[in-house]
């Protein structure tokens, strides 16, 4: 007989067994029988606390985002330039990608960060759906590649940003090229065209930095 505990602490024993299953089966095993099973509860359990699979997806992916957040704050310490930020924010994402790629697959599903289409799906009262909760992550790049052109302009080091475009719109294209590397590596494909190096910095992520934020004098 299935014990009753508090509905927070099942809510959250429900994310954990999704998390861990994410993380160690990939996000094609995330079916609502197995993620009941791995929690110790019956199947019919997660209907009581999140009102669709989708909802509780969404809470599970939500895990990786905030992880991710910890990931791009510590990269960002010590970092003396707005530059600097960026770089150990571009190489925190594709670790993060490389290195937990189930889950990075789930929190990038287009329909679990369509809010609109999901408007009541919400799973808990006052948390925000998936896609408000990754909107700070894409504010601190935005603001990030607006400083790094005022700290160029103010000290002479960087391209003329005269007919640059906004920094949400190069921030995005910096963001969508950073993606497709996650991506392309995750399958091989770019491993194949560009070996890339074993240590030291990665001359591809220099490349797509200097490409979108343009390139500084040493």
């Amino acid at each position: 007989m299935e014990q009753v505990a508090p509905a927070n602490s099942l809510r959250e024993r429900l994310i954990d067994a999704g998390v861990d299953l994410v993380m160690t089966e990939g996000s094609a095993s995330l079916g609502l029988r197995e993620i009941a099973r791995r929690a110790g509860v019956s199947h019919g359990a997660p209907r009581r606390y999140f009102p669709t699979h989708h909802a509780l997806l969404s809470a599970i992916a939500r895990r990786g985002f905030t992880e991710l957040a910890a990931r791009f704050a510590a990269a960002a310490e010590g970092a003396r330039t707005p530059r600097e930020q960026l770089r150990g924010l571009a190489d925190a994402f594709l670790d993060y990608a490389g290195e937990h790629g189930g889950m990075f697959e789930l929190m990038f599903r287009h329909d679990l960060l369509d809010s609109e289409a999901h408007a009541s799906d919400a799973e808990a009262p006052g948390l925000p759906r998936l896609r408000e909760s990754t909107l700070p992550l894409f504010a601190r790049l935005v603001g990030l590649v607006a400083q790094d052109r005022a700290h160029h302009s103010a000290n002479g080091t960087g391209p003329s940003y005269d007919s640059a475009p906004p920094p949400a719109l190069t921030a995005a294209a910096l963001w969508t090229n950073l993606h497709g590397i996650a991506v392309l590596r995750a399958s091989g494909s770019l491993q194949l065209a560009f070996p890339g190096t074993s240590e030291g910095p990665d001359p591809l992520v220099t490349a797509v930095l200097d490409a979108h934020l343009g390139r500084v004098d040493a």
